[in-house]
């Protein structure tokens, strides 16, 4: 099989100069081309010259405008951290970053390209976890050209290509990670979401980097189950919170009743053989550990 290698266009300074001073040149062209045309009609009015003097004068200032406008066609401007892509007949000939007003040969085309930093927030996508489960999930995504080249030769569309390459990212890195609850303490998109967002740039930059573009930062903007599984996730987390609780609910009351024993036996309060020992313990345990205020029993008697 033949694999056919992709020639990548490279960056390189174009050679265009300063149009101020051809700014003012051009309007005195204009001057100087009325003046020629009303000097060649009073000459005519007058019959100080001949035909020929007249003749001189009217086409020498519309020669002189004509280069006038010509100059005029060459002039573009540049905001700070804004480019042109100079081209002629198809063929890279530059670019130009210098920021004011700038004069290229006319007959050359500007292309011109923003290098500020852009905002893009993804669509919200319906994808699936690691675990199958369908998760909703979106992104921003901060980045900007680096190569005005790759940027306008490379990719028909960089904008377009860059959206593209985001949703295809973030569905490659949503399939290797959990929605939660990841197994032996695996990073989950939930609990790890810079983690997450860092993995999601350095893939996206690998993707872009042909066109010349660089990301400076991701992170995840939109995480939710899916509709039709939210309410079930909803009771599945519920009810780990509940057993996490009632967990710690347990192993607080085994202390309490411990350390009650504990004390009952080093002050020598009460002296309780082993059924007591365990009665005062499933009361406490009950105590302790009920939805509800236990409600009190007096005994009147003995256990025995």
């Amino acid at each position: 099989m033949t694999v056919i290698s992709h020639k990548r266009t490279q960056e390189k300074p174009a050679s265009t100069g300063s149009g101020g001073f051809l700014l003012v040149l051009a309007l005195a062209g204009f001057l100087a081309s009325a003046a020629m045309v009303i000097q060649g009609i009073v000459i005519g009015e007058t019959g100080v010259g001949d035909d020929l003097s007249i003749v001189l004068h009217i086409v020498g200032g519309i020669a002189i405008t004509l280069l006038s406008v010509l100059v005029l066609s060459g002039l573009y401007s540049l905001q700070q951290n804004e480019s042109a892509a100079i081209t002629l007949f198809g063929n890279y000939k530059g670019t130009d970053k210098t920021p004011g007003l700038r004069w290229v040969v006319p007959w050359y085309s500007r292309k011109k390209i923003s290098l500020r930093v852009r905002n893009v927030t993804s669509q919200t996508l319906k994808v699936n976890d690691k675990k199958g489960n369908p998760i909703e999930i979106a992104a921003v995504v901060v980045w900007r050209v680096v190569d005005t080249a790759q940027a306008v030769f490379d990719v028909d569309n960089y904008e377009t290509f860059v959206n593209i390459q985001i949703e295809t990212s973030l569905r490659e890195i949503t399939s290797h990670f959990a929605y939660d609850h990841g197994e032996e303490a695996e990073p989950t998109l939930r609990a790890d979401g810079v983690k997450v967002g860092e993995m999601l740039a350095a893939r996206l930059q690998e993707r872009v980097a042909i066109a010349g573009l660089a990301v400076d930062e991701a992170r995840l903007s939109h995480l939710a189950y899916a509709p039709e599984i939210a309410s079930s996730m909803l009771r599945r987390q519920q009810a780990e919170a509940v057993l996490e609780a009632r967990a710690k609910i347990v192993t607080g009351a085994v202390s309490m009743v411990e350390s009650a024993l504990q004390q009952l036996s080093e002050r020598d309060i009460v002296t309780l053989d082993d059924e007591r020992k365990a009665a005062m313990v499933s009361n406490l345990l009950v105590v302790l550990c009920a939805d509800r205020e236990a409600q009190p029993v007096v005994n009147a008697g003995s256990l025995y």
